[in-house]
């Protein structure tokens, strides 16, 4: 790549960067105007348009790119829960609060957008979660608890359930980390990560002993 190309990449970056921290920081993406992303990172408007066609694809390719580091996330906490059969569920767990904690705006946005941004966003937003399931479902197979399901919708609910609780987890714990400080955060934390580690452990509990839609008694 020639110094040049570098460049272009690096200011195309920046764009996606600064309409992140921007749409993380109490504003909603729709609500960003390419000038005032140009202006953040100190480009003129129209360099704008030397790397995206209108706000439209630069929202898109920012939803791939967040997609893409939840992916890897999630991912990793699949390997890991896969790895650690004595402490699986309160380790990944811990892993993925570590996560959130240390780069919450992915999150932030995806979040915030999936309900509420543009109509396009909302569409790539939910066509990148059901990769995300798709993906936990072919991790999920590996899974020793779970082999005995064979039917793979089965595992698809189960992940479904798992992709949207990771949301929901990850929007309480951001919260609990703005409304507390110091020892009252620490004590929220440990009952909210005790809270979540129930609620998977009762899931699995159900899994364990789950027929499968086809073997249970109709009405």
């Amino acid at each position: 790549m020639s110094i040049r190309d570098e460049r272009k990449q690096q200011s195309r970056q920046a764009l996606l960067d600064a309409a992140l921290a921007l749409s993380t920081s109490g504003r909603s993406f729709s609500s960003l105007s390419l000038r005032e992303i140009a202006r953040h990172v100190g480009l003129v408007p129209t360099a704008f348009y030397r790397h995206f066609q209108d706000m439209n694809e630069l929202g898109l390719e920012l939803v791939d790119q967040v997609a893409l580091h939840l992916k890897g996330i999630l991912h990793r906490l699949g390997q890991t829960y896969i790895a650690q059969p004595h402490t699986q569920a309160a380790f990944s767990l811990d892993l993925f609060f570590q996560a959130v904690t240390h780069n919450p705006d992915p999150w932030i946005f995806l979040i915030a957008e999936r309900w509420g941004g543009a109509e396009v966003i909302r569409h790539a937003i939910a066509r990148e979660i059901n990769f995300l399931i798709a993906d936990l479902t072919t991790d999920l197979r590996q899974v020793e608890v779970v082999r005995h399901i064979v039917n793979v919708q089965d595992l698809h609910v189960l992940s479904d359930i798992l992709i949207n609780l990771s949301f929901t987890w990850a929007m309480t714990w951001m919260n609990i980390s703005r409304q507390y400080q110091a020892e009252a955060l620490q004590q929220q934390q440990a009952q909210f990560q005790l809270q979540t580690l129930t609620q998977v452990n009762l899931i699995f509990c159900g899994i364990v002993n789950w027929r499968g839609a086809a073997s249970m008694p109709s009405e």
